[in-house]
């Protein structure tokens, strides 16, 4: 009798659910950082619901593919927008004085920083979330220095390069979905050659 039994995960990929919760928020983050609209409950929502609570999931559901990368990325992302929420909403409803502005910016740098290290992790995955990772970490250093500045135009601009960094991981889990059920390249992601 054998004793030696193979379980195969069979469960689908999250990788794409966490993608599209990141880069959606994103994007309608990004559209109020450019001023096309004011921050609004909708963003809010999106934050809590999407950016966040999804985010997490998908982390969670990546730790039982053993995906160290994905789950450190999705759970701690999922978290970002819930802090950001809280952030915001906490001293709304009187519950604590708001974060002053150097406590914003070492909020950010401190982003910046997790996500430049994670950027390094993404070389040994493919093209397309290289370029998630790096547009974000730029993303997390002008939006510090935005608000170091007080630069209306240098905000302006970020919101606009957030807008691009959301965008690329919309296409980077769209990649996904459509390369697996396609069963081939519909949208390229550049994997990366590892050395053997």
């Amino acid at each position: 009798m054998n004793e030696n039994v193979i379980i195969k995960d069979t469960s689908a990929n999250p990788a794409p659910l966490g993608l599209f919760g990141f880069g959606m928020t994103t994007v309608l983050l990004n559209l109020h950082n450019a001023g096309i609209f004011e921050m609004n409950s909708m963003i809010l929502a999106m934050g809590i619901f999407y950016g966040g609570i999804a985010q997490i999931i998908a982390g969670i559901l990546e730790s039982k593919k053993n995906n160290t990368f994905g789950m450190t990325a999705f759970i701690s992302y999922g978290f970002f927008w819930l802090t950001l929420v809280g952030l915001i909403v906490m001293p709304k409803l009187g519950w604590i004085a708001p974060a002053s502005e150097s406590a914003m910016i070492a909020y950010l740098m401190m982003w910046g920083i997790f996500t430049g290290l994670l950027l390094i992790g993404t070389f040994k995955i493919n093209k397309a979330l290289q370029f998630v990772f790096a547009t974000l970490t730029l993303l997390f250093f002008l939006l510090a220095l935005g608000d170091y500045t007080g630069n209306a135009s240098l905000k302006t601009f970020t919101g606009y390069e957030g807008i691009l960094c959301g965008c690329s991981a919309i296409y980077t889990g769209t990649a996904n979905v459509l390369n697996e059920l396609y069963g081939k390249t519909v949208l390229p992601v550049g994997p990366v050659q590892l050395s053997k």
